[in-house]
């Protein structure tokens, strides 16, 4: 290995079925990469445990020893509290209510610890080495059961002053009585309309509405809702006009989620990934969805904005996470050597 390699990060990426953990040198690039499960209902202690292991691990796997790492960065689902390095509320980890993560994985470890949002990780390690390295002003969605949104502005993430900014799933873009009812209980908001959730939702009212669709048969045999998504994809290929419809009102519904971004961020690029891009820039509904995203948010932003605005398609996919992990504990090690 070359010494410009070094030195080497290890990024975690904790989520509520599995935890990716990746090895990177100093450029980005994955060394070694693990998955190991995350066992929610063994409670965090035990979790941070296993972590530590799958760290150290890697790290033999990779080839280096503990004194060649730098510092671990792990990215979290919220709600967290980032100065703190504590889990507050997070949904997907149903009781690891307040717990201090960061301190415990340090101590576990023997490492260092950079703590993140997930959804900033995952902003971050496009804008390291993605579809958005050196974007000055940077949002990332991710569209999957729910949306994830992560914001970096002049190479920092935005974190917010209580370790909330960026929560655009739970921006209000329907202010009728009749709204949809988001997950986390209130009416209207972003995530109830463009996620995966809200494509399944909309999906299936059409389908009970006897709508005429090829969509018809596959939907009501699906064994779970979260796979109408990609029935809807299969069947827009094949030029199924309902499907055609539902992805293209997607479009729209995302559109009008980052019609407030932009005005009150000002980014300079929107990627859009996570589980659900109907196949991304690859298949002609990916490109669909893409061109009439940009066609619908164009049409309602300031024509200043839009002549200066790129709207594109996320790279790193799944290893976003542990690649932005990795990456913010190299920017913070940068700022302060140990």
């Amino acid at each position: 290995m070359s010494s410009n390699d070094y030195p080497y990060f290890v990024g975690v990426d904790l989520g509520g079925t599995n935890m990716k953990i990746g090895v990177m040198d100093n450029h980005g690039k994955t060394l070694e990469y693990i998955s190991i499960p995350t066992l929610v209902e063994r409670g965090p202690e035990d979790a941070v445990k296993r972590m530590a292991a799958g760290i150290h691990e890697a790290v033999k796997n990779a080839g280096l020893t503990p004194k060649d790492i730098a510092r671990v960065g792990l990215g979290s689902p919220g709600t967290m509290d980032i100065p703190a390095g504590m889990l507050v509320r997070p949904s997907n980890l149903p009781g690891w209510n307040f717990f201090p993560i960061r301190d415990k994985l340090a101590e576990e470890s023997g490492f260092g610890v950079t703590f993140a949002n997930d959804a900033t990780a995952a902003a971050f390690a496009e804008y390291w080495v993605g579809a958005g390295k050196g974007e000055q002003g940077l949002v990332v969605l991710t569209l999957g059961t729910g949306i994830g949104c992560g914001i970096i502005l002049e190479g920092n993430p935005w974190d917010g002053c209580h370790s909330h900014g960026g929560e655009a799933a739970h921006n209000l873009i329907d202010i009728s009585k009749n709204a949809r009812w988001c997950k986390c209980g209130k009416r209207g908001h972003f995530e109830a309309y463009a996620s995966a959730t809200g494509v399944a939702n909309r999906t299936i009212e059409m389908i009970n509405a006897e709508l005429k669709s090829s969509l018809t048969e596959p939907v009501r045999n699906a064994a779970r809702r979260d796979m109408v998504p990609k029935l809807v994809f299969e069947e827009a290929e094949k030029g199924d006009p309902l499907a055609i419809q539902i992805v293209e009102e997607t479009a729209y519904y995302l559109a009008v989620g980052m019609v407030s971004l932009t005005h009150t961020i000002d980014p300079t690029c929107f990627l859009i990934g996570g589980a659900m891009t109907f196949g991304g820039s690859k298949t002609k509904t990916g490109r669909l969805f893409l061109e009439k995203t940009k066609e619908e948010l164009m049409s309602r932003i300031f024509l200043h904005l839009a002549e200066r605005l790129r709207i594109d398609y996320a790279l790193l996919g799944g290893d976003a996470g542990y690649i932005g992990a990795a990456g913010l504990a190299r920017q913070e090690w940068a700022k302060n050597p140990e």
